[in-house]
């Protein structure tokens, strides 16, 4: 009834040996599923027999010698009983899946990887420390070969797993004008009427209009810009002449560097702008207000791939009121809004940068009026014709670089308000002084270090 179990490993073909002894403390036979362990009794047994023989299958080849083979992950007991019937030992059986297999298996695809392999009563548990989560995924995906639904991941992903994206976003508008017309008007001092003609190619007869020649002066619009009026007369005969010339030039630079950070894996939201309303009528006829943001927005979600190698799903806008078109509807005044957008997934390394989006808007408009056949008259047709010249121009473009960072120390930090203090009263009423002096100790040394680019991460 005292018999019991001494392990002594034996490689035997694909087999392991584990001997019985009377009097010596039980252990549990450990067999790999789809292996087979030789076990070998000091007294002779009559009778054999296993608990559950779907988790191992056994064969007698001597009186004093098993053949156990591993069938299924699970636990089972053998039992043996002496010639007189009496209980020789009990042995507990373990069938393990084969894990050998698996480490050299991960051994051979991640080989810089220290991955611990170990069985739990059924199943396979992964343990130690991968560079990447995507190597983590490889390594998994192959457990579960072995071991489908049975693997448990106690690994943890190295390295740094933070991400920062720094954004430009950089927009140039130009816009070229010119313009030129011109207008004739000719009165008749005897009947006081008026006749324009003009280089929209109209002829209009109206009251007199005097001007400081003493002529007529044609009829110029209230906000005309660049205009020059000339007048004289012949006997009772006055005539005026209006040339309007106007070239106008302009040009608008936006820039946004928003810098966000986040965990590898999860989403990161950015918006400078603000929130315009927009009245919404329900099904009831009651009427309530929505707010839809505007502005630099960004949306990204970072993955650390492998190593320092980055993957980025990015979502960019850039929106503005554009106060040109708008809609009147019950009493409310709703403008349009120009939004540039663009949505991307790019891979790059640490501190390499993509341009993700570019855009080149370039709109001319060419307008000629006259007066038909005197406009076509050479030179003096100049007279009785407009041409009206308009061209704009805007580029958008957008550059993203991703850097993984790791915390700083707070103390090492500096905010805006730490360079600057408020005044004392001596310096505001005597000196006219807005600001005071910057603050001593660790921020004020902070304060007065050059602060050029990115601030309060550590780079790798």
């Amino acid at each position: 009834m005292g018999a019991a179990v001494v392990v002594a490993v034996a490689p035997q073909a694909m087999a392991e040996t584990l001997h019985v002894q009377a009097g010596a403390p039980s252990n549990a036979l450990n067999v790999t599923m789809n292996r087979a362990v030789v076990l070998e009794s000091d007294t002779s047994f009559s009778e054999l027999s296993v608990a559950n023989p779907g988790i191992a299958d056994i064969s007698t080849l001597s009186d004093k010698t098993i053949y156990v083979l591993g069938k299924a992950p699970g636990r089972t007991t053998l039992t043996l009983l002496s010639p007189d019937g009496k209980l020789i030992t009990n042995v507990e059986v373990q069938v393990t899946p084969d894990v050998g297999e698996l480490k050299e298996r991960l051994k051979q695809i991640l080989p810089t990887e220290k991955i611990d392999v170990r069985t739990a009563n059924d199943g396979i548990v992964l343990s130690g420390t991968v560079s990447s989560s995507s190597r983590l995924d490889r390594a998994l995906e192959l457990a579960q070969r072995y071991a489908p639904g049975r693997v448990s991941n106690l690994m943890s992903v190295g390295g740094t797993q933070q991400v920062m994206l720094q954004v430009r976003f950089t927009e140039m508008q130009r816009s070229v004008e010119k313009s030129l017309s011109s207008s004739l008007a000719i009165n008749n001092g005897a009947t006081g009427k008026v006749g324009v003609l003009g280089g929209t190619g109209s002829l209009t007869n109206g009251a007199t209009n005097q001007s400081l020649f003493g002529g007529t002066a044609a009829p110029t619009a209230a906000n005309s810009q660049g205009a020059i009026t000339l007048g004289f007369s012949a006997g009772s005969m006055q005539f005026a002449v209006l040339l309007e010339a106007l070239e106008s030039k302009g040009a608008v630079r936006t820039l946004a560097e928003p810098n966000l950070t986040a965990l590898s894996g999860q989403e990161a939201k950015f918006l400078a702008g603000g929130e315009y309303p927009i009245p919404v009528q329900d099904s009831n006829g009651n009427v309530t207000v929505q707010y839809k943001p505007f502005g630099v927005g960004l949306n990204f979600t970072p993955t650390v791939v492998d190593g320092n190698t980055i993957n980025l799903q990015i979502n960019a806008e850039v929106s503005a009121i554009d106060s040109s078109v708008s809609y009147n509807n019950n009493g409310f005044n709703i403008n349009a809004f120009k939004t540039r957008r663009t949505s991307t997934t790019v891979e790059m390394h640490d501190g390499e940068s993509f341009a993700i989006a570019g855009l080149l808007q370039d709109n001319f408009t060419d307008i000629v009026g006259q007066v038909p056949w005197l406009g076509d008259v050479p030179i003096l047709g100049a007279l009785f014709r407009s041409a009206d010249f308009q061209r704009n121009q805007s580029e958008l473009v957008i550059i993203v670089t991703p850097h993984l960072v790791s915390p700083t120390r707070g103390n090492a930090l500096s905010m805006p308000t730490d360079r600057v203090a408020p005044p004392s009263e001596k310096g505001l009423f005597l000196y006219g002084n807005v600001t005071g002096k910057a603050p001593s100790g660790r921020a004020g040394e902070v304060a007065k270090q050059d602060f050029n680019g990115a601030y309060g991460y550590v780079m790798n």
